[in-house]
């Protein structure tokens, strides 16, 4: 049973993130389930750190512009989401390619939501885990 109360189409949450550090970090929502949202993001001089690696901070801004864009899609018009705390464990340095992450949730709450973001790379391997509180806030 899906979980979004809003209609969800990859076309306009691609439009959402015009003008925006998502689109020049070039994140973008490839797939959406009943329960979950995928966005990818390339590894390369805009995701870089000085060593050459995916940093960190690329990473979290994956998670949470991924989680957030599931968040404000799992609640009703009368409401809308923002980030309260994130959080991730980096576990594997990534060079290039592109990496994705999938966001589900662990609590949907009336004034709280809790998602689980797993980032991985093109070989399915794990590269950070993190944890998104949005707070539930009306319009």
């Amino acid at each position: 049973m899906p979980i979004w109360k809003k209609p969800v189409s990859l076309e306009h949450l691609q439009e959402r993130r015009r003008n925006t550090m998502v689109e020049h970090l070039g994140i973008e929502l490839v797939e959406v389930g009943d329960d979950y949202m995928t966005a990818s993001m390339p590894v390369d001089n805009r995701t870089h750190q000085p060593m050459g690696i995916l940093h960190g901070g690329a990473s979290i801004a994956l998670a949470e512009t991924v989680g957030s864009m599931a968040a404000n899609m799992a609640v009703d018009e009368e409401h809308y989401c923002v980030g309260l705390e994130v959080n991730g464990n980096h576990l594997r340095s990534v060079k290039s390619g592109r990496v994705f992450a999938t966001a589900s949730p662990l609590h949907l709450g009336r004034t709280t939501q809790v998602w689980d973001i797993r980032i991985r790379d093109e070989q399915g391997r794990k590269v950070c885990i993190s944890r998104l509180t949005m707070a539930v806030l009306k319009r």
